[in-house]
């Protein structure tokens, strides 16, 4: 699979051009195609789908969840360490990587909860009716991050903070990749201020990954023929 990885590098290095509308208020034209001959589908629940034409889910009863690449927004450390006036209250490499870590763990959770329960394996090797998922989460930022420290502040927010999927589908057999999903989320926003810990902000991560995970389950479901079942 080492050609696909570097089809996802490639990918990422183009991907701002692509969440840049997605993220901006003011509504701006999604490309119709891209590079390798995606088209961009119309109406959708997700802030942009690209798929094959022709290409269908109804083939693949089994997925096979690659690990999550996760990347911090440009800039995010500086501008949050910026903020704070205590040198403990401020976020380290290490405490970033290791946030990382726990977003990707936590993907690949949730999506598998998710899609089991639609009765589809997540396997570890592919075949002819696995479809291979290679995910990211990108521009990642945090509004209040729980730090190991020995502050006894309290962060209130409105917002855990924001997050963007980019994941490619392909076909586990012959790494034809045949769609491509980008969407910019906010996670956890509401209209009023609540209190941010490890527990609120992991709970706003769930919600967000639990709906991308949904929308991915309702595509096969339909795909199946299991729509209402």
């Amino acid at each position: 699979m080492k050609h696909i990885s570097k089809l996802l590098i490639t990918g990422l290095t183009c991907i701002g051009m692509l969440v840049a509308p997605l993220a901006a208020k003011e509504k701006k034209e999604m490309p119709q195609t891209t590079k390798d001959g995606l088209q961009l589908v119309q109406q959708s629940e997700l802030g942009a789908v690209y798929t094959k034409p022709g290409a269908s889910l109804d083939a693949y009863n089994k997925i096979m969840l690659l690990d999550t690449y996760v990347a911090f927004a440009k800039n995010w450390k500086r501008d949050y360490n910026r903020e704070e006036v205590g040198l403990g209250n401020r976020i380290t490499d290490k405490e970033m990587e290791k946030i990382k870590t726990e977003v990707a763990s936590e993907f690949k959770k949730v999506f598998t909860e998710e899609l089991q329960k639609g009765g589809y394996q997540v396997v570890t090797q592919t075949g002819q009716d696995v479809m291979l998922i290679r995910p990211a989460i990108i521009n990642l930022t945090i509004t209040a991050p729980d730090l190991n420290t020995a502050s006894m502040s309290q962060s209130f927010v409105r917002s855990a903070g924001t997050l963007t999927l980019y994941a490619e589908l392909y076909d586990s057999v012959t790494s034809d990749k045949f769609a491509e999903v980008i969407d910019n989320e906010e996670a956890g926003g509401h209209g009023f201020a609540r209190a941010a810990n490890r527990v609120t902000n992991k709970a706003a991560l769930d919600q967000t990954l639990g709906r991308w995970a949904g929308l991915l389950r309702k595509r096969l479901d339909e795909a199946h023929g299991k729509t209402g079942k």
